[in-house]
């Protein structure tokens, strides 16, 4: 063989060597480009996805302030209608109080007067009767009931018995005696009878 031969191969030899190099760099190239171009569309439904869950939450947060707001006003007028009633029951306590007494008054001055006064003892006697007459009378006005009497069947809920005694003319558990009348208001007691009770 010739040296222009040998020349022309050799030369020839490092261009082909050179051709499967620029084919590896062309795939690595191609490989590597092909995640970028399908990453827009695999954010894509992600996207779209997460958008009806913020909307949603939102939507949520809006129900959950709108309740609590509720709630908080709710706790407001519960607060200012309780310490309005409070204000109500005790200018109602503070009226009825005043009313009792103003009933009360005309027998407190029928009282002073007969202290006051001068006389025998049965006109002294006769004005505490018309006075305590005038007490029973301004108590009836306001409801009050008067009980205990002689001979009247014992009854734990009404009378406190604080003496006990044989006696054959009574029946058993009967008041023998009243040592203090008791008052009631409707079926509210107010005092309870102070009795001796019989057998």
């Amino acid at each position: 063989m010739s040296d222009s031969k040998k020349k022309k191969k050799e030369a020839a030899s490092p261009e082909t060597a050179q051709a499967p190099e620029t084919e590896a760099v062309t795939e690595e190239t191609t490989a590597q480009e092909t995640p970028v171009q399908e990453t827009p569309a695999q954010e894509t439904p992600a996207q779209e996805t997460a958008a009806p869950e913020d909307e949603e939450k939102k939507a949520l947060e809006a129900k959950l302030a709108e309740a609590n707001d509720r709630l908080m006003r709710t706790l407001a007028e519960y607060d200012n209608f309780r310490k309005r009633s409070q204000k109500e029951k005790e200018a109602l306590y503070n009226d009825v109080k005043a009313e009792t007494i103003a009933k009360l008054l005309p027998v407190a001055d029928n009282l002073e007067r007969a202290a006051g006064a001068e006389g025998d003892l049965e006109s002294y006697k006769k004005g505490v009767e018309m006075t305590l007459k005038q007490t029973h009378d301004v108590f009836a006005s306001l409801g009050v009931e008067c009980f205990g009497e002689k001979g009247d069947p014992f009854d734990p809920n009404l009378h406190n018995g604080v003496m006990h005694e044989e006696n054959d003319e009574l029946p058993e558990n009967t008041v023998s005696e009243v040592f203090m009348k008791g008052y009631k208001l409707g079926d509210k007691v107010i005092r309870h009878a102070t009795v001796k009770v019989a057998n």
